[in-house]
C-alpha cells in the first residue's frame, strides 16, 4: 500500500468486508465475508473489531472498503444522548412549529448592553461594500449575538450569485471583532476549507500587520483528506501546524526565549563567547585525541561572529512571525508585536553593517570602548547598543502555559480562539474539550445538511444561538437509498424551517449571470424575487466568445441525432452530445487564445457523460482556473458553488418517451442553469426535454419564445462533429436524414455507396472522420484536387483521394431530374491502397457500358475558375436512363 498513491488507507470508522475473494462483479458478494470496522491505526498495525472470528487457513484475505462509520455514529450519538448532559436550547427551539417575532426583545438588549458598540457595527455595516440585503441579513444576526436572555435561530437565504459567501465572510469577520467565539461549520471539507479561506484573505487583507490577528482563529479537521499542504493560505490557521509552531516557538534551544536570551549574550559578550568556543574546542580535541580536529583550524573571531548571529538571527525572525501569526491576540499585542519586528529590523541592518567589516577589525569594534570617537567605532556601537536596548524590552515569554503534551497545546489553542472551524461531523470532538463556552452557531451550506446530523453542533455546551446559512432549493444532502429519500432522511433543517415559515433574510441582488441567463431560473424557482445586480446589466457584461446567435449569452443548442446509451454502471451517457461539446470547446479554444482569459465549465447530471467528455478533451486544455483558458468538467454535484465565465450543459437523454430521469428533479435544475456568468449554452435534444413535463419543458419553450433555440447542424463544424460521432458509434441508420448536416452549402448532389458507410463505421479515428467529411464537403461545393496520385493506375471516370493512407473513391454520375439529366457526385467507399485498383476497374467496366454521349457527359467539367460545377442537359425522348450507373449500384442519397 505504500507504494501505491492510491491504494485503501484504512482510517477509524472504517467498514470494511473481509473474504477471501477479491470482488470483481455483484455474484461475488454473495460469498461468505466478514463485516469488521476499523478501530485503530498505528503504523502498519491495524486494529478492527469483527463480526466473527476472522479465519486465515493459510490464505489470502481481501479487505473490501463499503463506508467510514465515523459521521453516522456521531449523529447516533447526538441523538440517543442523554438530554440532561447535552445543551437543548436550540434543539428546543427548532422542534416547535410556531416561531414568534423576537425583534424588539433584541434590539432593546442590544442598545443597551452592548460592549461593542451598536453605533460601531452599524456604521461599519453601512459603509461597507455590501448591497442593502446583505446589510440587513449581518445586521440582524449581530443583533440576535447579543441577547443573552434568550436564543435564537437565523437563516440567511442565498439564491446562486447573491454573495452569500462574500456575506457570510462579513459576517464572521464582525464577530472576529467584536471577540465573539464562533463556531462555523459546514458539511463537507471543501465548503470548510472555502469559507475559512475566505475570512483569512478578509483578515490579512484588514490587519493592521501582516497576518496578525489569525491567532484567534483555528481551523480543526484531517489535514490529509483536506489537502492542507496544498493551501499555503491555511497553514497559519490550520491546528495541527499551529502545535508544531509552538513547538518549535517555545522549545528549550530553537525557541523564542533561548534565542532571544542568546543574541543579546552575543552582542554584549561576543569576545568571552569566541574565548568559550575555542576552550570548549580544544576539550574537545583532547577527548577525541583526534589528528584531524588538531589539524582544523579554530574560525576565525569574525566568521565565529557573523555565523553565530546568522543563525540566531534566523531563528528570531521564525519567531518573531510564528508568534504573532499564531498566538492569540490576547497573549500578544499589538505594540509587543510591532517592538519584536522593529528588533529584527534593527538585527538586519546591524548585520548589513558588520559584513562589511573585516575578521581583525570586527574584533576591534568590540573591545573598544563605546565612548571612542571614531565615527566608524561610534557608528557600531551605537548600532549595537540599539538592538541590545530593543531585545531586552521584549518578553522573554508570553501568557502561555508549560506545554506538556500535544492535547494541551491543541486544548489551550482551541480555548483562545474566537473563530473555530470544522465540519459539521468534526464537530463532535468539541463536546468532550470542557473549554470556554462557543456562543454562536454558524452553518454554511446549511441546505446540504442532513437535519439529523444538525444535531451534533447544536447540542455545543454554552451556544446560544445558531445562523443557518444556504439555499434549499439548490442540491440537498446526497442520500444514496432511495427508501431513505422517500422518507425525507436528506431534507435539511435550513428546509424544514423554511417550510414551517420562519422568517429567511433572502439576499434578493444577484451579480453572477447575465440578465438573460437568470431571467429563466428566477421566474422558475424564485419567484421573480430576485434582482439583477447593476454589474451585471452593463453592456460590457456581454461578451461574445463565439460568432453567431447560436452563442449568446443564453442558449439552447438542439441536438437531434443523439442517442443515449448506459455504461457498465448504468450511468447515462451521449456520444453525439460528447461530440458536439467537445467541438464547442475546440472552436471557443481557437477563437479566444491569446486575446481573451476565459474559464469553462462543463457540466453534465451523468457521471458516464462526465467522463466521456474528459475523455475526449484529454489534457488538451488546462484545468487551472488561473490559466488564460481553463476547462472544468464536473458533474451537477461537484459543481454547486461554482461558477466560470461559460458553462456547457450537455443534458444527454434523448428518447422519444420524453424520459429524463433524475434530471427532472428541481433542485438539480437549479444549480445547473446557475453556473454562468456571461454565456449557458445547453446542448440536448429539445423534443425528448419538451415531451418531459418537467422543468426541462418549459424551458425549451423559454429558448423559443426568446430565439434562442437553435439547431446544432446550423453551424457547419458541429454539423462535422454530429456526422462523425454517428459514423464511429454505428448509428448509419440516421444517416439519411442528415443531408442538411453536410451539404446545407453544397452546389452537387451527392449520393453514397452502402459500402462507404460501412467502411466508415469500422474507423474509430475521430480525427480521420472530420478530415473525411470536412472532403466531402469541398468535393460538394466544387473543390478538385489538382494533382492525382501517381501510386495508381489512372481513370478517365473514377477519382482516388487520399487522407490518412486511405484512398476516398468517387465519380460522376447522371440523374433524372424533372425532364433533364444532372450531374451528381458519386461516393463508392473508403479503402486501404491494395484494395482501390479492383474496384476502380470494376467501375471502368460499368461505365464502359454506357454510350458514348453518357459517357462523355460524366467526364464533363464545367468550371468556373477554381471550381467545378455541375452541368444538366435536356434528355430527348429515345434516351433510356436505365443505363445510369446509379440504377446497378443503387445508394444511400444525401441531398444537399
Amino acid at each position: 500500500m505504500k507504494n501505491h498513491p492510491k491504494a485503501y488507507k484504512p482510517e477509524n470508522g472504517d467498514l470494511i468486508a473481509i473474504t477471501s475473494v477479491k470482488p470483481r462483479s455483484v455474484n461475488d458478494l454473495h460469498r461468505h465475508f466478514v463485516i469488521a470496522s476499523v478501530q485503530g491505526v498505528k503504523d502498519d498495525v491495524v486494529t478492527l473489531l469483527s463480526s466473527k472470528p476472522i479465519l486465515f487457513e493459510n490464505s489470502i484475505l481481501f479487505a473490501v472498503y463499503l463506508i467510514n462509520m465515523n459521521t453516522n455514529i456521531r449523529i447516533w450519538q447526538a441523538l440517543t444522548s442523554d438530554p440532561k448532559e447535552r445543551n437543548m436550547k436550540i434543539i428546543d427551539k427548532v422542534i416547535k412549529s410556531d416561531f414568534p417575532e423576537e425583534e424588539k426583545c433584541m434590539m432593546c438588549h442590544f442598545e443597551q448592553n452592548s460592549i461593542f458598540s451598536y453605533s460601531d457595527v452599524k456604521i461599519r455595516i453601512k459603509l461597507s461594500d455590501l448591497n442593502e440585503s446583505q446589510k440587513e441579513a449581518v445586521l440582524s444576526c449581530i443583533k440576535a449575538r447579543d441577547c443573552h436572555h434568550q436564543n435564537s435561530v437565523k437563516l440567511i437565504w442565498g439564491p446562486p450569485g447573491t454573495g452569500k459567501t462574500k456575506t457570510t465572510g462579513f459576517l464572521l469577520h464582525t464577530l472576529l471583532r467584536m471577540k465573539c467565539r464562533t463556531l462555523t461549520c459546514a458539511p463537507t471539507n471543501v465548503a470548510v476549507l472555502e469559507v475559512t479561506e475566505r475570512l483569512v484573505k478578509r483578515v490579512i487583507e484588514s490587519s493592521t500587520h501582516d497576518t496578525y490577528g489569525l491567532g484567534d482563529i483555528v481551523l480543526i479537521g484531517n489535514g490529509r483528506r483536506m489537502n492542507i499542504e496544498e493551501r499555503d493560505e491555511l497553514q497559519s490557521v490550520f491546528l495541527q501546524n499551529r502545535v508544531d509552531v509552538f513547538n518549535y516557538c517555545f522549545g528549550s534551544k530553537t525557541g523564542w526565549k533561548d534565542s532571544l536570551v542568546s543574541m543579546i549574550s552575543l552582542l554584549e559578550e561576543p569576545v568571552d563567547k569566541y574565548r568559550l568556543y575555542l576552550k570548549e574546542r580544544e576539550i574537545q580535541g583532547l577527548k577525541e585525541n583526534s589528528d584531524e580536529c588538531g589539524n582544523s583550524r579554530p574560525l576565525s573571531f569574525g566568521k565565529f561572529f557573523k555565523e553565530n548571529f546568522s543563525c540566531i538571527l534566523q531563528r528570531l525572525n521564525i519567531c518573531v512571525v510564528s508568534l504573532y501569526t499564531h498566538l492569540p491576540t490576547s497573549c500578544i499585542s499589538l505594540q509587543v508585536v510591532k517592538s519584536m519586528v522593529a528588533a529584527v529590523e534593527s538585527l538586519k541592518s546591524f548585520e548589513v553593517l558588520f559584513n562589511g567589516v573585516v575578521s581583525e577589525t570586527l574584533k576591534l569594534l568590540f573591545e573598544r570602548n563605546v565612548m571612542s570617537k571614531d565615527h566608524i567605532f561610534e557608528k557600531f556601537n551605537v548600532a549595537r547598543e540599539n538592538c541590545i536596548c530593543q531585545l531586552e524590552s521584549l518578553p522573554s515569554t508570553f501568557s502561555v502555559p508549560d506545554f506538556s503534551s500535544t492535547k494541551e497545546v491543541m486544548d489551550f489553542c482551541l480555548e483562545k480562539a474566537c473563530l473555530v472551524f470544522c465540519t459539521v461531523s468534526g464537530s463532535a470532538e468539541l463536546h468532550n474539550k470542557g473549554m470556554r463556552p462557543l456562543e454562536v452557531l454558524v452553518i454554511d451550506e446549511a441546505a446540504q445538511l442532513k437535519e439529523c446530523e444538525s444535531a451534533i453542533p447544536l447540542q455545543l455546551p454554552g451556544l446560544r444561538h445558531a445562523i443557518l446559512i444556504g439555499d434549499e432549493r439548490q442540491l440537498p444532502a446526497m442520500v444514496k437509498s432511495k427508501i431513505s429519500e422517500e422518507a425525507n432522511f436528506g431534507r435539511s433543517l435550513f428546509e424544514r424551517l423554511s417550510f414551517l415559515g420562519h422568517k429567511k433574510h433572502l439576499l434578493n441582488v444577484q451579480h453572477r449571470m447575465h440578465p438573460a441567463i437568470s431571467q429563466f431560473p428566477n421566474s422558475q424557482f424564485y419567484d421573480n424575487k430576485i434582482l439583477d445586480g447593476h454589474n451585471v446589466k452593463l453592456r460590457s457584461y456581454s461578451k461574445t466568445f463565439l460568432q453567431g446567435k447560436m452563442y449568446g449569452s443564453y442558449s439552447f443548442i438542439n441536438v437531434a441525432q443523439g442517442k443515449e446509451t448506459c455504461d457498465n454502471k448504468h450511468s447515462s451517457k451521449n456520444m453525439v452530445e460528447v461530440a458536439v461539446v467537445s467541438e464547442i470547446l475546440d472552436s471557443l479554444y481557437k477563437e479566444v487564445k491569446g486575446k481573451k482569459k476565459v474559464s469553462v465549465g462543463v457540466i453534465s447530471p451523468y457521471k458516464a457523460q462526465v467522463f466521456e467528455i474528459s475523455e475526449m478533451i484529454g489534457n488538451k486544455y488546462s484545468s487551472d482556473a488561473q490559466s488564460d483558458f481553463s476547462v472544468s468538467v464536473r458533474s451537477v454535484d461537484g459543481f454547486q458553488g461554482g461558477e466560470d465565465d461559460v458553462i456547457i450543459i450537455s443534458t444527454v437523454r434523448s428518447n422519444g418517451k420524453g424520459s429524463v430521469g433524475f434530471l427532472s428533479n428541481h433542485q438539480r435544475a437549479n444549480v445547473v442553469l446557475t453556473r454562468a456568468r456571461h454565456c449557458l449554452w445547453i446542448v440536448g435534444n429539445g423534443s425528448t426535454l419538451a415531451n418531459s413535463s418537467t422543468v426541462w419543458r418549459k424551458l425549451v419553450i423559454d429558448a423559443k419564445e426568446r430565439m434562442c433555440y437553435h439547431n446544432a447542424d446550423e453551424d457547419k463544424n458541429l454539423a462535422l462533429a454530429i456526422t462523425s460521432a454517428l459514423v464511429q458509434s454505428n448509428q448509419i441508420h440516421l444517416l439519411p436524414n442528415l443531408d442538411p448536416l453536410l451539404f446545407k452549402e453544397s452546389v452537387w448532389k451527392v449520393c453514397f455507396n452502402d459500402s462507404f458507410w460501412s467502411s466508415m463505421a469500422r474507423v474509430k479515428d475521430k480525427e480521420f472522420c472530420n478530415e473525411m467529411f470536412s472532403l466531402l464537403r469541398k468535393l460538394s461545393c466544387g473543390w478538385r484536387q489538382e494533382h492525382k496520385d501517381s501510386n495508381l493506375t489512372s481513370s478517365h471516370f473514377v477519382e482516388h483521394y487520399i487522407i490518412k493512407e486511405m484512398y476516398l473513391v468517387w465519380s460522376v454520375d447522371l440523374v433524372k431530374e424533372d425532364s433533364n439529366q444532372v450531374q451528381i457526385l458519386k461516393i463508392w467507399d473508403v479503402l486501404v491502397q491494395s484494395c482501390v485498383q479492383k474496384l476502380t476497374n470494376q467501375l471502368d467496366m460499368l461505365y464502359g457500358n454506357f454510350s458514348t454521349d453518357k459517357m462523355h457527359r460524366c467526364k464533363y467539367k464545367k468550371k468556373e475558375g477554381n471550381l467545378v460545377f455541375p452541368m444538366m442537359w435536356r434528355n430527348s425522348d429515345e434516351e433510356d436512363l436505365d443505363d445510369f450507373l446509379s440504377n446497378p449500384l443503387a445508394a444511400l442519397s444525401l441531398r444537399g
